[in-house]
């Protein structure tokens, strides 16, 4: 069982993913604040508690040490706020006097500065409180003055913002999700455009997706048309081809048809040579119309593995040139594979290998290079090669250099065509002492190129 399946929904899947990371966030915020509020807290009563024992001090020390003196009634419990013991060896004040068992048992100790003292032995005082004492000498008189805190009161005033902050964050939660939700269908409005265009497509209402897509799916709709543009162009293609068959093998049949229900004419050896004639015409027209059909145009995503082609185009051919060499040249690794139909990269290879076969003297060599954004393919001969002013004339419908040679003008017409198709290139450098070199270059990023 693996921990994550497959989406079945994209708005699933954000909310299964945003909606627990926002609940983290938000309770892991809850917990720092807590942490954060008894820190500053502490730390602000500490700094009330120095402040006001440094006051009691200036008090004492501007009465001579007279405790007597001092105002420890209303006056203090307004400055204050705080409980406090005052402590000299002729008096001790203690306010309120509720506090005295605790604030007593510090009188008595020794040491200096912030103690907190927890679950204090007491009836009607404070179980837990953070004071601050100071002692020092006014002449020979020693003085102890200790302020204090409540700290189960100011616990309790934490607890009680600390649980409106739990609430305010659960709102917070609620509002997130429906705040992702918003989002959610917001982003995905685009996909609803998409499904009702394609649905639209589908009833024939358009011909073509025009959405008004964001940036992560205008390549999607960018392919989609693009293949509608190839399938249109291949269905333009197929008519067209039908309908030349159509014309071109309707006069031939019909010479037939007249030979055949002319029963008043015997069957000679003249007439027969002419339906033999005829029939041959029609089948010349079916196979052009076939290698037609062949690059009408490739399938979308495809592609084939070169090398096992090339090895199997050069057994064949060696074995139907048993007297020539083919060699093969390459770098490939065994299962390298080029964005281009296997049957398209045969006829590219095929017609190119048959024709250095059919015109080298004793050795063909093919190659195979892939570079970072071009596929190339190689094939050299070593016969006598073709003539720097006829180059240019190569690869059109139809035209032989030579007429003596068997053959139909067809090869590297078709090359060409397949290989414009993809977006490639069809060259023939020269080199020096050797005979005939075809490159064909095609990009290795777009297989398909519609025209």
């Amino acid at each position: 069982m693996t921990l994550f399946s497959k989406p079945k929904s994209v708005k699933g899947t954000l909310l299964l993913l945003l909606l627990p990371a926002g609940i983290a966030l938000m309770g892991l915020a809850w917990l720092v604040h807590g942490l954060l509020l008894d820190r500053m807290s502490r730390e602000f009563v500490e700094t009330r508690l120095k402040d006001e024992v440094a006051f009691l001090e200036h008090q004492i020390l501007d009465s001579g040490g007279q405790l007597d003196s001092l105002q420890t009634g209303d006056y203090f419990q307004e400055v204050f706020h705080h409980a406090f013991a005052i402590h000299s060896p002729s008096r001790t004040i203690i306010s309120p006097d509720s506090w005295a068992p605790v604030l007593t048992s510090l009188i008595e100790s020794a040491k200096d500065g912030t103690v907190r003292v927890r679950d204090a032995d007491t009836v009607e005082g404070p179980k837990n409180i953070l004071a601050y004492r100071k002692s020092f000498q006014i002449g020979d008189t020693p003085i102890v003055v200790i302020v204090s805190e409540d700290l189960g009161a100011l616990k309790r005033s934490q607890a009680e913002l600390h649980a409106w902050t739990a609430i305010v964050s659960i709102l917070l939660i609620l509002l997130l999700v429906v705040v992702i939700w918003f989002g959610i269908n917001l982003s995905m409005r685009p996909v609803v455009e998409l499904k009702a265009t394609l649905k639209r497509l589908q009833d024939g209402k358009v011909s073509r997706i025009h959405v008004q897509a964001p940036e992560e799916f205008r390549p999607l709709v960018q392919q989609l048309n693009q293949l509608l543009d190839s399938l249109d162009q291949r269905l333009e293609r197929s008519r067209d081809a039908l309908a030349n068959l159509s014309h071109s093998v309707k006069t031939p049949i019909a010479a037939v048809r007249q030979i055949l229900e002319d029963t008043s004419r015997p069957l000679s050896n003249d007439l027969r040579l002419q339906m033999t004639a005829r029939l041959n015409d029609i089948d010349k027209q079916l196979e052009a119309e076939m290698r037609r059909s062949r690059f009408a145009g490739p399938q979308v995503g495809k592609s084939a593995y070169p090398l096992k082609q090339a090895r199997d185009l050069l057994w064949m051919l060696g074995r139907l040139y048993p007297e020539k060499s083919f060699e093969l040249s390459s770098s490939l690794p065994e299962d390298a594979r080029w964005p281009i139909e296997e049957h398209d990269l045969n006829e590219i290879m095929g017609n190119l290998l048959y024709n250095a076969g059919k015109w080298s003297d004793h050795c063909v060599e093919l190659s195979l290079v892939q570079r970072s954004g071009t596929l190339q393919m190689g094939v050299i001969d070593d016969g006598p090669g073709v003539a720097d002013a006829e180059i240019s004339k190569l690869g059109q419908r139809g035209l032989r250099l030579d007429e003596q040679t068997p053959g139909h003008g067809l090869g590297l017409a078709i090359v060409r065509e397949i290989v414009e198709r993809y977006g490639g290139t069809l060259r023939f450098p020269t080199i020096p002492e050797r005979g005939f070199s075809v490159v064909v270059n095609l990009p290795k990023s777009a297989s398909v190129i519609s025209h």
